[in-house]
């Protein structure tokens, strides 16, 4: 097993602004960062708690293919929400995106840093374990 460091950015403002990266992929482990739903091309992000869910998916998808991973990889989420309305609002979503995968899933209401923020997830993944 290769135990070597890999740090994966999306190219994102606040990760070289607050010291993270998008992702570290370390042996077959890969440990994404709180993603949030913004389109870090525009800086825009949806008022829509689902289109922010998509977004957060579309997000971390390069940092699971530059890894050579996927989605069926994720084993856990964590899931957080400004509010229970909230996560009743997304977790019907989750469960379409996830049904098959199955991860762990944690979920907790706090307040962001970033206004118009109302869904954020972190995931970790073991490469290979979905295919």
């Amino acid at each position: 097993m290769d135990k070597k460091r890999l740090n994966i950015s999306s190219g994102s403002k606040f990760e070289e602004a607050f010291g993270y990266s998008r992702a570290v992929k370390a042996g077959d482990m890969l440990f994404i960062s709180g993603t949030i739903g913004m389109n870090y091309a525009t800086s825009q992000i949806s008022d829509d708690p689902v289109e922010q869910l998509h977004q957060i998916i579309r997000n971390m998808e390069p940092s699971l293919a530059k890894a050579g991973s996927s989605l069926k990889d994720i084993v856990q989420i964590t899931v957080y929400v400004t509010a229970p309305e909230v996560f009743q609002i997304v977790g019907p979503e989750l469960g379409k995106i996830f049904g098959d995968i199955r991860p762990t899933n944690a979920a907790l209401v706090v307040a962001f840093p970033v206004p118009d923020v109302k869904v954020e997830i972190s995931a970790t993944a073991v490469i290979g374990c979905g295919s």
